[in-house]
């Protein structure tokens, strides 16, 4: 059995993704032999592309949701596959245009697309899996996921734009990050459930509840990532203080600046202003983050819109696929990765 402990660890036979995914096991099967029969091509460039990002594909939680939305609501079929395909393939391409934006050199432990042959490729591969995403969308032959899909593509590169535009202000307001997160991750997510419920026929009522969910668990996966950024740990996948190297001030630094003494405060704000980010001044400003409550603050947030997403679920019918969604959201606050 699962079972949970107030530190977040668990103490499971079965890995909780393993868990989450038992009850769609051969739609996810099909899922992934769609995904690979997609990415095929006569281009030998592309199809290297392709394979490398294939090969380091994750956990695959957005399909997941997906498929599980739609199970929970219905009978999954090809429109749910083709929906689902469809918002991994314009998630990775995001990835793949982040990484370049960033100027990522590594992501999961292992090279970017643009490390590892350059900026070209990885813009110009990631406008392909970007297209191919819309094809897949178009192949559902339901417009109200095409627009769905459509509209979430948009979001995401407004969610890009607009943290960099506030990153600009060096201090933003804790409704400002709300915003940046809804657009570069929230909705994403929700666009992931409502896509679900619709390839299915789900009613507008439920419609209202997957969206919801997708969201209020989006918002908390990201208040984790953020969290991580102030965390010292090799199973994150990404170095702490990553974010604040590149000028985002996120959750745990907002809360944290609003509740210290100006001299603290101002010398925290120096150090991103002046992008002094040495190992040393990383290191003072995670600690200054935990010493002013902001750490714990995000916590508390994370833990809250989970809750909130769980409660979202009581509109459905107990079944397989709402217990594997519930753990959706309980894994997004305690993943160590």
């Amino acid at each position: 059995m699962f079972t949970f402990v107030d530190s977040r660890q668990t103490k499971t036979r079965m890995d909780i993704i393993d868990i989450i995914r038992k009850p769609i096991l051969n739609e996810m099967q099909l899922f992934r032999e769609t995904f690979v029969t997609s990415l095929k091509t006569d281009n030998p460039l592309l199809s290297n592309v392709n394979e490398y990002i294939l090969q380091k594909s994750g956990k695959q939680l957005r399909p997941m949701l997906s498929i599980l939305a739609a199970k929970m609501c219905g009978e999954v079929n090809q429109a749910s596959i083709n929906g689902a395909l469809s918002l991994e393939l314009l998630h990775t391409a995001s990835l793949v245009h982040d990484d370049v934006v960033d100027d990522t050199l590594e992501r999961r432990g292992v090279p970017s697309i643009n490390a590892h042959w350059n900026n070209k490729i990885a813009i110009l591969s990631g406008d392909y899996m970007l297209s191919k995403s819309l094809n897949c969308a178009s192949q559902t032959n339901n417009l109200r996921i095409l627009a769905a899909i459509s509209k979430i593509g948009m979001e995401l590169s407004d969610g890009e734009l607009l943290q960099l535009a506030v990153a600009e202000q060096l201090k933003i307001s804790e409704s400002e990050y709300f915003k940046v997160i809804q657009k570069k991750t929230a909705f994403l997510f929700s666009a992931c459930t409502e896509v679900g419920g619709l390839s299915v026929g789900a009613s507008d009522d439920k419609l209202i509840h997957l969206r919801n969910f997708g969201e209020y668990m989006g918002i908390c996966f990201q208040i984790k990532d953020d969290i991580f950024d102030y965390t010292e740990d090799a199973q994150i996948g990404k170095p702490t203080g990553n974010d604040i190297r590149e000028g985002k001030v996120t959750l745990p630094l907002i809360h944290a600046l609003e509740n210290a003494n100006n001299q603290e405060k101002e010398m925290v704000m120096n150090m991103i202003r002046n992008k002094e980010f040495s190992a040393e001044n990383i290191q003072s400003i995670t600690q200054f983050a935990h010493k002013n409550g902001g750490v714990a603050y995000a916590a508390k947030q994370m833990d809250l819109y989970k809750q909130k997403a769980i409660a979202e679920l009581i509109h459905f019918e107990d079944c397989e696929a709402k217990t594997s969604l519930e753990l959706c959201a309980e894994f997004a606050a305690m993943r160590k990765s």
